[in-house]
C-alpha cells in the first residue's frame, strides 16, 4: 500500500486492495466503479489516497454523497487525518444551499422555488444575511470575523457555521461564508447536485475559481446516483400547477397571459382524451398545441416576468415552474421519453370553487366530473438515461472514484452512468460468514396477480412467527406503504412485541424520534416496519443488540408502467439489457438496501430473511453475492432458533 495519510493504526486486506486501485486510478487519470460492502472503511480507503495525490498534483477532492451521515463521516476522516499526520488540509462540508439559508419559511421550497427566491431577495437587497457580507466591493467586517473564528475552529460541520453566522454580532450568510472558504478547501465535502446540475456547477467552480479537471471526484453512494440525476433532468406540469399560475396572472391582471394558460390545460385535456391512465405524447404533439395559442419564446418570456412580480410577495411561483417546462420540453428526445398521466388524486383544499375548475379549461367547458373528484393530468418529460448527463461530467473530471456498499453489479453502474474504460472493483464483506443467517422462504409473494387478503395474513403470520422467536430488535421492510398496512392490521395482533411503524408524511424529528424510542428496546425486543427504498431502510445504523433480524418482504417491483417499458426499451437497445437493467436489479438492490441494516459491526450477529418464492428463483437468486451463502428453508424458526442460541 502506497498511501501515507491512512486515518487508522492498522490497513484490513479489503481496504489495502481498494487504496491501490484508487492510486492506480488517479495516476491514470482514470474512473473505478467498486463494490465495498459495509464495514469494509471505504470512506477512508477512498480519501487518503485521493487526498494524497490531490497534494501532489495540486487538485481539489469532491467527495459526493446524498446522506448528511455520510457527510459527516467523511468530514472526520479528513480530521482524522489531519491530526494523525500533522498534516494541514482545508476541509469545507458544502450542503444545499436551501438547508444553509437563515431566512424563514424556505424548508417548503422546492430546489428550483428556492433559488429563484432567492435570486429576488438578493437582487433585491431584501436578505439582510446578504447585503451584511460586503462593505461596497470588500468584505464586510462581520464577515471577516466569522472566517476567522470559523478558522480557529476547522475543520467545521454546516450547523456550526449556520450557528455563527446566525449570532447577533455576525448575522451574515452561511452559504456565502461557505463559499469563502472553499475557495482554499483540499477537500469539498457536498451533494450530487453541486456537480451534476450544469446550472449549479458552472456557478460554483466559478466561485471556487476551479474547473471540473482539477478535480478528483469521489462519489459515495453511487447506487442512488441513476435515481438522482433522471430526478434532477426531469421537467413536469400539472393542470394543478396551471391552475395555480392562472391565479397569479389574475392578481396581476395579466388577463391575456392567463387566457394562455387556460388554452393551454385545454390542449392537455384534449391530449387526454379517450386516455384511461396514460399516454406518450411527442413533443410536437404538444408545441403544435402551444404555437397555436402563442409563440412558445414569447410566453416562456412573459412567464419568467410574471414569476418575479410574484416572488416579490411570496417565495415561489408557479409562472416559474410552467415557464421552466416549456422551455425543458424542447429538449433532446434521446436519452428522454415524454408521458401524458391521468392521476385520481383530489386537488388541494386551496384549489377554488367549481366555476374556477370549469374555467380552466376555456370556452369549450369540457364535461369533467365534480370538484371533489376532478381528474389532474400531469405532463412530463422524463429522463431515462443518467448517462446523458453524467458522462461529459466523469470524463472532464481528472479521475472518478464511484462507489457504494450495493453497487451490483458494478458492470450495470459503469455502462448506465456513461463511464469510459473504467476499472471494476467487487470486494468481498469484512465480516465472519459465522456471524450471519440469510434465509430464503419460499412461500407467500407480493406479486400484483395473487394479492389478497389471505396472502397478506399468510405474510403476518410468518412474520409473527419469526419475530416471536428471535430474541431482541427486528426491521421488516416492503415494497410499499399499502402492503406494510395491510399486513400490519394481522401483524399486530399476533406478534409478542411492541410494533414500531414508518410513516411517509414523517419529518426529520419524528423519524428520529422513533427510533431512537425503536432502540430502547433492545433487551426486550420492538419492531420496525418501514418501506424498502424508504427513509429507514437506507442511511441508518443499528449496531449490536439494536437489531438483530431483518426480514424483507417480497420483491419491490413496480407495475410495468409506460415509463419503465420505455426504461427496458431504451436499455435493451442500448445495452441490450433493457430487462435487467430497467426493471430487476434496480428493484434488487432496494431489498440488499434493506437487508444491510443488520450487520454493521464485526462483531454483529443477525439473521437476514427474504420473504418470497420469488427470491428462490434462479433469475433473482444469482442477484444475491455469492458469499452470502444463502439457504433456502421453509423450516426458519428452527434454525433461527439454532442460530441465536450460538
Amino acid at each position: 500500500m502506497e498511501s501515507l495519510l491512512f486515518p487508522h493504526d492498522s490497513v484490513r486486506p479489503q481496504q489495502d486492495t481498494f487504496i491501490t486501485k484508487v492510486l492506480e486510478t488517479i495516476d491514470r487519470k482514470g474512473q473505478l466503479v467498486v463494490h465495498a460492502p459495509t464495514g469494509l472503511g471505504k470512506t477512508a480507503a477512498a480519501l487518503a489516497p485521493t487526498i494524497e495525490r490531490a497534494i501532489k498534483l495540486n487538485k481539489v477532492v469532491i467527495f459526493m454523497t446524498s446522506r448528511l451521515t455520510q457527510h459527516a463521516l467523511a468530514l472526520e476522516t479528513v480530521s482524522r487525518i489531519r491530526q494523525k499526520h500533522n498534516v494541514s488540509i482545508n476541509v469545507v462540508d458544502l450542503i444545499g444551499k436551501k438547508h444553509m439559508c437563515l431566512q424563514p419559511g424556505v424548508e417548503r421550497l422546492g430546489g428550483k422555488e428556492f433559488a429563484e427566491y432567492c435570486k429576488a431577495v438578493r437582487e433585491d437587497g431584501l436578505c439582510e444575511h446578504y447585503t451584511r457580507m460586503k462593505n461596497g466591493e470588500q468584505l464586510s467586517s462581520h464577515a471577516k470575523s466569522v472566517l476567522v473564528q470559523l478558522g480557529k475552529k476547522a475543520p467545521n460541520t454546516p450547523e456550526n457555521v449556520k450557528a455563527m453566522c446566525e449570532e447577533e454580532e455576525y448575522r451574515v450568510c452561511p452559504y456565502e461564508i461557505t463559499m469563502l472558504m472553499a475557495k482554499d478547501a483540499r477537500v469539498i465535502i457536498t451533494d450530487y447536485s453541486y456537480i451534476f446540475n450544469e446550472r449549479i456547477r458552472d456557478g460554483f467552480f466559478k466561485r471556487i475559481n476551479r474547473e471540473l479537471q482539477d478535480c478528483i471526484l469521489v462519489i459515495d453512494e453511487g447506487h442512488n446516483l441513476p435515481e438522482r440525476i433522471k430526478e434532477l433532468a426531469t421537467e413536469r406540469v400539472s393542470t394543478n400547477v396551471i391552475r395555480r399560475a392562472m391565479r397569479e396572472l389574475e392578481k396581476l391582471q395579466q388577463e391575456d397571459h392567463k387566457h394562455h394558460l387556460q388554452l393551454m390545460a385545454e390542449a392537455l385535456a384534449k391530449l387526454g382524451e379517450a386516455m384511461k391512465d396514460e399516454k406518450h405524447v411527442t413533443r410536437d404533439a404538444f408545441l403544435s398545441e402551444i404555437k397555436r395559442i402563442c409563440d412558445i419564446n414569447m410566453l416562456i418570456e412573459d412567464l419568467n416576468t410574471a414569476a418575479d412580480q410574484v416572488r416579490e410577495e411570496q417565495k415561489s411561483s408557479s409562472c416559474g415552474t410552467v415557464a421552466d417546462f416549456l422551455e425543458a420540453w424542447a429538449g433532446d428526445d434521446d436519452g428522454f421519453t415524454r408521458i401524458l398521466a391521468r392521476k385520481d388524486d383530489r386537488f388541494e383544499k386551496d384549489e377554488g370553487p367549481k366555476e374556477e375548475q370549469h374555467a380552466l379549461f376555456g370556452a369549450r367547458r369540457i364535461d369533467m366530473p365534480s370538484a371533489s373528484r376532478l381528474p389532474s393530468l400531469e405532463l412530463r418529460y422524463r429522463c431515462l438515461d443518467p448517462g446523458v448527463i453524467t458522462k461529459p461530467v466523469l470524463d472532464d473530471a481528472y479521475s472518478t472514484i464511484i462507489m457504494s456498499g450495493t453497487l451490483m453489479p458494478t458492470a450495470m453502474y459503469a455502462q448506465v452512468l456513461g463511464t469510459t474504460d473504467p476499472e471494476l472493483l467487487t470486494l468481498p464483506s469484512p465480516f465472519p460468514h459465522e456471524n450471519r443467517l440469510n434465509i430464503i422462504i419460499p412461500k407467500t409473494t407480493t406479486k400484483f396477480t395473487t394479492r389478497s387478503a389471505q396472502m397478506f395474513e399468510d405474510m403476518a403470520l410468518i412474520c409473527a412467527q419469526v419475530v416471536n422467536t428471535v430474541p431482541g430488535n427486528i426491521a421488516i421492510f416492503f415494497p410499499s406503504y399499502m402492503l406494510l398496512e395491510e399486513v400490519k392490521k394481522h401483524l399486530d395482533t399476533k406478534s409478542h412485541k411492541t410494533v414500531f411503524t414508518e410513516h411517509p408524511s414523517f419529518t426529520k424529528e419524528e423519524r428520529e424520534g422513533l427510533l431512537g424510542r425503536f432502540k430502547q428496546y433492545k433487551h426486550d425486543g420492538a419492531v420496525l416496519l418501514g418501506v424498502m427504498g424508504g427513509s429507514f431502510s437506507e442511511g441508518i445504523d443499528l449496531p449490536g443488540d439494536e437489531l438483530r433480524t431483518v426480514i424483507i418482504v417480497g420483491l419491490p417491483l413496480g407495475r410495468p408502467d409506460l415509463e419503465t417499458k420505455a426504461l427496458i426499451d431504451y436499455y435493451d437497445q442500448k445495452f441490450g439489457r433493457g430487462w435487467d437493467y430497467g426493471y430487476t436489479f434496480p428493484a434488487f438492490n432496494k431489498t440488499l438496501q434493506s437487508a444491510g441494516r443488520c450487520i454493521r459491526t464485526e462483531t454483529d450477529r443477525g439473521a437476514i430473511i427474504f420473504l418470497d418464492e420469488r427470491y428462490a428463483w434462479q433469475s433473482y437468486y444469482q442477484c444475491f453475492p455469492k458469499e452470502w451463502r444463502i439457504k433456502i428453508s421453509l423450516k426458519y424458526e428452527d434454525l433461527l432458533k439454532d442460530f441465536f442460541k450460538g
